[in-house]
């Protein structure tokens, strides 16, 4: 039996990953100014350094942050998923 194996490219996986993580960030933020109140804030204030609740510099702050987890996240998933997925031929 001829397996194909399927690799995962960085780049496309690194930009998906930076959208996805962007788009939850920015909907996350207008859920904390529309719905949530302070509540929501404490919580982004442990998971994004340099982040307060809600100036502009911040807000970037939170998405460079975002982007930052995603390149991170497809630098090293994919070469270990390509590298084990190589070796179970």
């Amino acid at each position: 039996m001829n397996k194909t194996i399927h690799r995962i490219p960085i780049k496309p996986l690194g930009i998906g990953l930076s959208l996805f993580l962007v788009i939850s960030y920015c909907l996350c933020v207008l859920y904390g100014l529309l719905v949530s109140g302070p509540a929501l804030h404490h919580e982004l204030f442990e998971l994004l350094p340099g982040f307060v609740w809600i100036t502009w510099p911040s807000f970037f702050v939170g998405i460079a942050w975002s982007v930052a987890t995603a390149w991170y996240i497809a630098l090293v998933f994919a070469p270990l998923y390509n590298y084990f997925a190589g070796g179970l031929r």
